[in-house]
C-alpha cells in the first residue's frame, strides 16, 4: 500500500516537474515576444552614401553605410529637440536620425533631383545596352530609383526627364547644379588648344578630362606587356603557323577580326541591323569558335577588333544614319548616330559571351579623313542629332562602350592615329587625352609610311628611319598620359609591311625593332601589336628575331 503510494507521489511529482518545464518555455517565448515586439527590420537611407550612429550620450560613434541592414525600435527618443530611433546593429544598440532609416530597402536613396556632370547615355532598361536618350552636361533628372547599392552608391540610377524614363550611371551625376558645370581639375591643361585654323573636328575645351577607374578583372587577367599578331579573318584558320611564331617569338596574344569589311561569323545582333550586314559573313558561330577556342586554349590573350564606324553594310542598310551628300549615302556610318553606337556595341557583347574575347578593339572610331573638307560644305549631313562636336562624339560613345564591355568583363582598346597625340582635336574627332582617359588601352597608329615625308624637319624620307621617326612621335603621347588623371596603357601599332611609298624600303626585322626600341626607350612600353593587312605568315616569319626580343 506504502508502495503504491510513493509510486502515484512519484507520478504527481515528475507531472509537475514537465507543467513547470512547460511553463518556463512558454515564458520564454513570451519574454522574447516581448523583448522583440517593439523592434522591426529597417535599412538606413540618406542623400549620401553613409549615415552616423550615434551613442547613449547622442555623440557620433560610427559611420555605415546606407542601405545597411538594422533592428529599429518605434520609440521617438529625442535630445536639443533632435528626434532618433534606437537601433540595433552586430549585437550593439545606437540610436540615428529618425529620417535616416526606412522600413523599405527600395527607398534607402534619398536623391529627387541630380545632374550630369558629364554628357551621358540614357538606357531603356538596366539589362541592356539600348539607348533611349543622351543628356548634355549640366541636364538635371529626377530620381525614381536604383538598381543596386556598392558601399552606399549606386550602379544606376532610375531616372526621369521630360517624358521619358531610362537608366544612366551614378557616376556621371552630382547633386547640385553648380558642381555639374565645374570641370575636371585638369581641364586648363586644355581648355585653349587648338589647331592653327578651324578643323571643324571641336576643341578640347569641350571634352571630360574627369579620372575614371580602369577595369581589373580577377578571372580575365590582362598581361602586363601585351605582344600581339594582328590576323584578319580570312586567315584564322592557319592556328598551326600563327601559333607556332609566336611560340618562336614570344607573343602572348592575337589580335583578330570580328568585323572588317565583312562579319567573321553570322551574329545574330548584325540580323537585327541589316540583311547586307548579317549576309557578309564568312563563318557560322560553330567554325568561328572553334577558331578562337584553338588560340585561346593554347593559353593566349585574345582581342576582338571590330572596325565601327567605316561599315558600308550597315550604312547601307541603315542609311538614316550614314553621311550623306545630297541626300545620297557615302557608305560611311556617322558617328553621331546611336543606333549604330548600339550595334557595335551590343556585337562587342554578343563576341564577348560567345567566344570568350578578353579584350574588345574598336578600330575607325572616327569620321571620314576628308571630314575638313566635308564640313566646310553644306551639302553633306553628318546627321548630328544631338549637337555634339565631332571630338565629343567620339569620347561620348566610348564612355558608353567601356562601361557596357565592362559590365561583360572584358577589356576595351581604342585605334587612333598618330596624329591625335597632337595638341588638338582632329578634324575626325579623335584627341589622343580625351580617348585614353577612358578606355583600358589605347593603340595609336603611327606608321612610318604614314607620315608626311619630311615630318619633324626630316632630311630625308621619315620611313627610311623608323628609329628616329619613333623617337620623335613617341613623345607627342608620352606628354599627352601626363595631362590626364586616368591614362590608358599605350600599345602601339607597329608597321610590319614594305613601305608603300618611294623611296619603298622592305621592312624587316631590323625596321621593326627600330620602332620598339623607340617607343619602349620613350616608356610607351605596355607592348605592341604588328599590322599586316594580310597578316603574311612569310613576312611575320621574318621578323620573328625583333619580336623575341626583350625591350623592357
Amino acid at each position: 500500500m506504502k508502495k503504491r503510494k510513493a509510486k502515484k507521489r512519484f507520478k504527481i511529482m515528475l507531472l509537475l516537474i514537465d507543467i513547470l518545464l512547460l511553463l518556463g518555455v512558454v515564458g520564454y517565448i513570451a519574454l522574447e515576444k516581448i523583448n522583440n515586439m517593439n523592434y522591426y527590420n529597417a535599412y538606413l537611407a540618406s542623400y549620401g552614401d553613409n549615415i552616423i550612429l550615434y551613442d547613449d550620450t547622442y555623440n557620433k560613434s560610427l559611420d555605415l553605410v546606407r542601405g545597411t541592414k538594422v533592428l529599429v525600435t518605434d520609440k521617438i527618443y529625442t535630445n536639443n529637440d533632435i528626434e532618433y530611433h534606437k537601433i540595433k546593429y552586430d549585437n550593439h544598440e545606437y540610436y540615428v536620425l529618425k529620417d535616416d532609416v526606412v522600413g523599405d530597402y527600395k527607398y534607402v536613396i534619398k536623391e529627387d533631383v541630380m545632374y550630369v556632370k558629364t554628357p551621358v547615355t540614357v538606357y531603356k532598361d538596366i539589362n541592356d545596352a539600348s539607348i533611349l536618350g543622351f543628356l548634355d552636361k549640366g541636364s538635371s533628372v529626377q530620381i525614381l530609383g536604383f538598381d543596386n547599392l556598392t558601399n552606399g552608391i549606386p550602379n544606376m540610377y532610375k531616372i526621369s526627364y521630360g517624358d521619358e524614363i531610362g537608366y544612366v550611371y551614378s557616376k556621371y551625376l552630382v547633386s547640385d547644379h553648380d558642381t555639374s558645370l565645374l570641370n575636371s581639375d585638369f581641364y586648363d591643361i586644355h581648355k585653349d588648344r587648338k589647331f592653327s585654323y578651324e578643323l571643324y573636328g571641336g576643341h578640347a575645351s569641350e571634352l571630360d578630362y574627369y579620372p575614371y577607374e580602369k577595369a581589373n578583372f580577377t578571372s580575365n587577367v590582362m598581361p602586363d606587356e601585351v605582344k600581339a599578331l594582328y590576323i584578319n579573318a580570312s586567315m584564322i584558320t592557319n592556328t598551326a603557323e600563327y601559333l607556332s611564331i609566336a611560340k618562336e617569338s614570344g607573343i602572348n596574344a592575337f589580335v583578330i577580326d570580328i568585323y572588317d569589311g565583312y562579319l567573321a561569323y553570322k551574329s545574330e545582333v548584325a540580323k537585327e541591323y541589316g540583311d547586307s550586314l548579317y549576309a557578309s559573313a564568312k563563318w557560322s558561330i560553330d567554325e568561328y569558335k572553334s577558331l578562337i577556342d584553338i588560340y585561346k586554349n593554347n593559353g593566349y590573350y585574345v582581342i576582338g577588333r571590330i572596325v565601327a564606324f567605316n561599315n558600308p553594310h550597315f550604312a547601307k542598310d541603315n542609311e538614316n544614319d550614314a553621311i550623306t551628300y545630297n541626300g545620297k549615302s557615302l557608305n560611311w556610318v556617322s558617328a553621331y548616330s546611336r543606333r549604330a553606337w548600339e550595334y557595335n556595341v551590343k556585337l562587342a557583347i554578343e563576341a564577348v559571351n560567345l567566344f570568350g574575347f578578353n579584350e574588345i578593339q574598336y578600330d575607325y572610331i572616327r569620321f571620314p579623313e576628308a571630314s575638313y573638307t566635308w564640313s566646310k560644305n553644306k551639302k553633306y549631313d553628318f546627321k548630328n542629332t544631338y549637337n555634339e562636336s565631332k571630338g565629343e562624339a567620339i569620347q561620348n560613345f566610348l564612355f558608353y562602350a567601356t562601361d557596357m564591355i565592362h559590365r561583360e568583363g572584358a577589356y576595351i582598346s581604342a585605334d587612333v592615329f598618330g596624329e591625335s597625340a597632337y595638341t588638338y582635336v582632329t578634324a575626325y574627332g579623335q584627341y589622343f587625352p580625351a580617348i585614353s582617359n577612358i578606355v583600358d588601352v589605347i593603340s595609336a597608329m603611327p606608321y612610318p609610311d604614314h607620315f608626311n615625308k619630311y615630318d619633324f624637319n626630316f632630311k630625308v624620307p621619315v620611313w627610311t628611319k623608323p628609329y628616329e621617326l619613333m623617337l620623335k612621335w613617341s613623345s607627342y603621347p608620352k606628354e599627352r598620359q601626363t595631362e590626364i588623371p586616368t591614362p590608358a596603357k599605350v600599345r602601339t601599332w607597329i608597321q610590319a609591311y614594305d613601305t608603300i611609298h618611294e623611296p619603298y624600303v622592305k621592312y624587316g626585322s631590323k625596321e621593326v625593332e627600330d620602332q620598339i626600341s623607340a617607343l619602349y626607350e620613350m616608356g610607351l612600353n605596355d607592348g605592341y601589336i604588328t599590322w599586316n593587312a594580310g597578316s603574311n605568315i612569310i613576312k611575320y616569319r621574318s621578323i620573328i628575331d625583333a619580336l623575341k626580343k626583350d625591350y623592357r
